[in-house]
């Protein structure tokens, strides 16, 4: 299975946070599956880090060459991708979360996150 994670699953697996739930650990460890990041989630995290945001303090290089060297694949922003948030329902505001949303539609992949939020968008999510 192709497997998109959200920008926080991303930052806890790079970390080997213990908020990472049991669910998604074994998603990203087992081996069947191809681990996607977004571009969005590098640029979240650059903008969110520069802010000075807690929950954002990494080098966004770091964390971007941490999960290449992890063997995760780099997901590309597209314009196909741009134009299908604007077909989403409006269940979600952050513009980051939306545009993960809409890649995973494009790319048919599954995208894992957190936020019971964005698994309200059915089909594409799995809340973990």
């Amino acid at each position: 299975m192709r497997v998109l994670l959200d920008t926080h699953l991303l930052l806890w697996a790079a970390a080997g946070s213990a908020r990472l739930s049991a669910a998604a650990r074994g998603m990203i460890e087992d081996e069947a599956n191809e681990l996607l990041f977004s571009v969005a989630s590098i640029w979240e995290v650059a903008i969110k880090a520069g802010l000075g945001r807690e929950d954002f303090r990494v080098d966004p290089r770091a964390l971007r060459a941490g999960l290449l060297a992890a063997g995760y694949v780099e997901l590309a922003i597209s314009g196909a991708h741009v134009v299908a948030v604007d077909g989403l329902p409006a269940l979600h505001r952050d513009p980051f979360d939306r545009l993960l949303v809409a890649q995973a539609i494009v790319e048919d992949v599954v995208l894992v996150s957190g936020d019971p939020v964005v698994g309200r968008y059915s089909g594409v999510v799995r809340v973990v």
